[in-house]
């Protein structure tokens, strides 16, 4: 590797954490999912591996079709930048819609009592609440958590605008060796930053107790990923 790759990759890496770093969107949905869907440490990590793929993995099919097609550097932060406004506008409507379904959620949650009658005249009744952890599953009744494939789509779309400058001058020296290399080093960096953040912060919060709130908890999730969303759009994150 000479030093020009060198000094690319290093590059490459160094943009791949703080890119993470000051893009909330990179961790806070797996972070207030992770919490409010209970998931373990394997499964936050695994999500959010998968997640990190189709995120760096979409800007590094990109980068090489522009690479291997002769497309203008110009032309290709074109096309991340519209990619970049459809993410984030799926992330406030999922982000809306999962607080809506939050909401209606909660009200399940309220006390109520349940009558069992036996065949021989005998009836108690019993009164609960149907908390995160409860779920009642019917016969024949199939639930599906579209939770992970919705991040999973939403991240694919999202772009890493930062990556492209990296490969210009590899692919401009037809050094495509070095191209693959810039581009590994810098999804690794992203990857291992959305990781470690994210299980680092879901460590901690899980650790909350919040009380009565924590039956609002997937309202609180949504409002979470619809404002990041709201922030990249209004806010240029």
């Amino acid at each position: 590797m000479d030093d020009k790759i060198l000094i690319l990759s290093l590059s490459a890496a160094t943009y791949g954490v703080l890119h993470t770093l000051i893009g909330p969107d990179h961790y806070l949905p797996f972070i207030v999912m992770s919490k409010a869907r209970n998931w373990s440490h394997y499964k936050t990590a695994y999500i959010t591996f998968l997640c990190g793929l189709g995120h760096v993995g979409s800007s590094v099919v990109l980068g090489m079709i522009g690479v291997v097609f002769g497309v203008a550097f110009k032309d290709l932060l074109k096309i991340e930048d519209v990619r970049g406004g459809l993410a984030a506008w799926l992330l406030i409507l999922f982000g809306f819609v999962y607080m809506i379904w939050g909401a209606f959620r909660s009200r399940k949650d309220q006390p109520h009592r349940h009558y069992h009658f036996h065949r021989e005249g005998i009836s108690h009744a019993h009164v609960h609440t149907h908390v995160q952890e409860h779920e009642h599953v019917h016969k024949g009744e199939k639930i599906v958590n579209l939770t992970p494939w919705v991040l999973f789509t939403i991240f694919a779309l999202g772009p890493c605008e930062v990556l492209i400058p990296n490969l210009m001058y590899p692919a401009a020296e037809k050094n495509y060796l070095g191209v693959a290399v810039v581009a590994l080093v810098f999804s690794i960096a992203t990857i291992a930053t959305m990781i470690a953040v994210v299980l680092m912060l879901s460590f901690g919060i899980k650790k909350i107790r919040l009380g009565f709130l924590e039956k609002y908890m997937h309202v609180l999730a949504g409002a979470a990923v619809f404002l990041s969303g709201c922030a990249i759009v209004f806010l240029d994150w």
